[in-house]
């Protein structure tokens, strides 16, 4: 079954939900993980591609955004998804067979998150991000899921 955990972050500065994503991906690339970025808008998803380049320096984190369908899974480890696809076909055309790790930022949960040994939502000190983040505890707790915080 999915673990999911709750990173919740201290502010909301400086894009400090994307940055904390860059890390937790960094470091899952580093065990040769692959993960999927369910980003909220096109917005994050453009700031997210440009700080896995410059977010720490020395290090590069293959990725694509995609922001088209795509006829092939691609070879990338990371994959940042906008308007992530909904259906179990949709899923597995798009992204293969990797399911080891999904970052959501996104306000909704996707359908497929139950596929990924491991969901990572980052909650930052927004409010109305803070909401969504109860309802998505609620919603994983209510489904019996193995749930951790983290204070960060």
């Amino acid at each position: 079954m999915t673990q999911v955990d709750f990173y919740i972050l201290g502010s909301n500065l400086n894009d400090s939900r994307l940055r904390f994503a860059c890390r937790i991906t960094e470091k899952a690339v580093q065990q040769n993980h692959y993960v999927f970025v369910n980003s909220a808008d096109d917005a994050d998803a453009l700031k997210l591609n440009g700080l896995l380049w410059t977010f720490s320096q020395g290090s590069f984190i293959p990725h694509v955004v995609m922001n088209k369908r795509l006829e092939t899974p691609p070879m990338e480890p990371v994959l940042i998804g906008i308007n992530s696809p909904e259906t179990e076909d949709d899923v597995t055309n798009q992204l293969g067979e990797n399911w080891d790790l999904m970052i959501n930022l996104a306000p909704n949960i996707p359908g497929f998150f139950s596929r990924y040994a491991r969901v990572a939502e980052v909650i930052d000190s927004d409010p109305i991000r803070r909401e969504k983040g109860r309802e998505h505890y609620r919603f994983y707790r209510d489904r019996g899921y193995e749930l951790k915080i983290h204070n960060i």
